[in-house]
């Protein structure tokens, strides 16, 4: 009787926090559902010029989901399959913003990790005066990748301990704080630093904390069962094949058995609407908490002393990657792209999110969605008639 109690309870809690987000019509809160055609459109345009295969967008506005919409195929190699608004996408380096970045934001939280922390306490010999704050905002030196082919030649695969081996002794370009360069090292590095203090994978430690407490049904690394099914194919292989609920970046998928630090999470539009409310409500969604308001307000903030590069703790505001939060929102607004064609722009000031999820690398790595992103973004910030 007990052990039914527990579980009729556990049942009930579960669907406490598994809640979808609530969806409003867009003129119910100011927003003008006609100018919300002209993102259909510019979509529907980068379709027919075969920069994608198809879309998701989702807007989400004072909390609630006001336009998600589904375009074209998620598949059209070696059949054709149409898109459907709970398609699950490879999404590339948000990886590193939605769930890297938190992690390591939690464990700060939690007083198991510091800023100013030199990487050399939690990876023994790894080279240079690098910090933790240098990993997240993009400012450590590290080069922006590393040679696969070698790596795997030379320490077999996966091989997580191998890569970072590599990492601690590669060649850093220039003193950490001193520039700004792009790398899936910084984060592929954060993640072992994660995996140290937090005694578990990070796969583990972002569904425990992060992904299970939102109740981000369909988000995961190495997906399987449902959401596997529901996952958009990414690149046609050399045998014929496509890769679905496989990353793509070659890194994470060869090297870290597809758990990494840069890239690995899979997840869709739904569940990223219910992350994106919980960084807009200052950490929380539906009474689950996953960061405090001031853990949430430092993350988005660009750090005074790196203000020339305009990265904030894990996501980007203001560096030549930012494109995708277009020409219109506020100065506070903090995003992130993936190079699968995945984007996520959060507004605080205008409490607004726009999502958009392409596989612009399916069937063959020639899309293109940096102009598009920008374009949506535009229309999306435009069609609100009343702002806060």
């Amino acid at each position: 009787m007990k052990f039914l109690l527990t579980f009729i309870i556990s049942l009930l809690s579960l669907s406490a926090i598994a809640q979808p987000l609530q969806t409003a019509k867009p003129e119910e809160l100011g927003i003008d559902s006609r100018r919300l055609h002209y993102a259909d459109e510019a979509i529907l345009q980068a379709i027919q010029n075969k920069d994608i295969p198809g879309a998701v967008l989702a807007v989400v506005y004072k909390d609630k989901m006001v336009y998600l919409k589904a375009y074209g195929n998620k598949q059209v190699y070696p059949d054709t399959i149409p898109m459907d608004v709970n398609t699950v996408f490879d999404m590339a380096s948000v990886s590193k913003s939605m769930s890297t970045a938190i992690s390591a934001m939690i464990l700060i939280e939690r007083g198991q990790l510091r800023l100013l922390d030199k990487v050399d306490r939690f990876i023994p010999g790894y080279k240079g005066n690098i910090r933790i704050l240098n990993l997240l905002t993009h400012t450590s030196g590290l080069p922006p990748y590393a040679p696969v082919d070698s790596l795997q030649k030379k320490y077999g695969s996966p091989n997580p301990d191998g890569l970072i081996e590599y990492i601690a002794n590669c060649r850093r370009d220039f003193e950490p704080g001193t520039n700004f360069q792009y790398s899936c090292l910084n984060f592929i590095t954060l993640q072992r630093i994660i995996e140290t203090v937090a005694g578990k994978n990070l796969r583990d430690f972002a569904k425990e904390n992060i992904f299970d407490v939102l109740g981000m049904n369909h988000t995961d690394y190495n997906p399987t069962g449902e959401t596997l099914k529901r996952v958009a194919p990414t690149e046609k292989q050399k045998d014929g094949s496509v890769l679905r609920g496989v990353v793509h970046d070659p890194l994470a998928r060869v090297m870290n058995g597809g758990i990494s630090g840069n890239a690995g999470v899979f997840s869709d539009a739904n569940d990223l609407a219910i992350l994106s409310v919980a960084l807009l409500h200052n950490g929380e969604y539906n009474g689950h908490r996953i960061l405090s308001p001031q853990g949430v307000k430092t993350m988005r903030t660009v750090p005074a002393q790196l203000k020339a590069f305009g990265r904030t703790l894990g996501w980007d505001n203001s560096s030549d990657y930012a494109s995708n939060a277009g020409d219109l929102l506020s100065p506070n607004t903090f995003c992130h792209t993936g190079y699968t064609g995945t984007s996520i722009v959060i507004d605080p000031d205008n409490d607004l999110a726009i999502i958009l999820l392409t596989n612009r690398v399916h069937p063959v790595d020639k899309g293109e969605t940096v102009r598009l992103r920008s374009l949506v973004a535009n229309v999306v910030a435009a069609s609100i008639k009343c702002l806060p």
